[in-house]
């Protein structure tokens, strides 16, 4: 069950921990129903050795604070799908995206993540565009060709260039939800886009994701050179 809550006292977020898949409103924002944007957010990162959700960027942001930034180059309603460490990782966070659902099922894989952020969405969706938290160095530029290229062709699906394959960040319509609907365990978008042949976007920065401590070091530092 999808239950929506007002987000307006954190305070009482722990209060409604018994609850599954829900939805509370941060910014009640109601622009760009059509061109949603779901950034995932619910993992353990067991790799890292804590939520890395919460690592302090050199402007003392967070990590997720910065993919919610990323995502509002695509959408006004840049939501987050957020589960281990939660509510921790929403009081942490620098930016409140327009909503946050809360999925109760993380344990279970990435994919969980995904239905849960797609079965929350409005029916007014065309599509979604998913973006990861885990990739701080996207090219806004490359996010923006993204946005473009899914409000002049909804109906096509287009996804970020790995070289000899497509993932996320991704436009993905409504057409393929069916796909990432039945999607199990750790299993990601990719799986759908690359079966349906998506339209390829260069976005540099793709590859360079944040799992471990020493990708953290690595990447922080090129944040911290990008800020001088």
């Amino acid at each position: 069950m999808v239950r929506l809550h007002d987000g307006g006292i954190l305070a009482k977020i722990a209060a409604f921990s018994s609850f599954r898949g829900r939805i509370i409103n941060a910014n009640h924002s109601s622009k760009d129903p059509q061109f949603p944007a779901l950034v995932l957010a619910a993992g353990q990162a067991r790799r890292m050795g804590r939520y890395k959700q919460v690592l302090k960027l050199p402007d003392g942001g967070s990590l997720l604070g910065h993919a919610i930034g990323q995502a509002r180059q695509l959408s006004a309603q840049a939501w987050v799908v957020a589960g281990a460490g939660y509510p921790l990782v929403r009081f942490r966070c620098n930016r409140q995206p327009a909503r946050w659902v809360v999925n109760e099922r993380w344990r279970e894989g990435l994919s969980t993540s995904l239905i849960a952020g797609l079965q929350a969405l409005s029916p007014a969706a065309l599509g979604v565009f998913v973006l990861l938290a885990d990739q701080p160095l996207l090219d806004i530029e490359g996010l923006r060709r993204l946005s473009e290229n899914a409000r002049r062709q909804p109906e096509v699906p287009w996804a970020a260039s790995y070289v000899n394959r497509v993932g996320v960040p991704a436009w993905i319509p409504k057409s393929l939800w069916g796909g990432l609907l039945s999607l199990k365990g750790d299993a990601g978008a990719g799986v759908v886009l690359n079966r349906a042949g998506a339209g390829p976007v260069e976005i540099a920065g793709v590859q360079q994701d944040v799992d471990t401590p020493q990708d953290w070091q690595q990447v922080r530092g090129q944040l911290a050179e990008q800020a001088r």
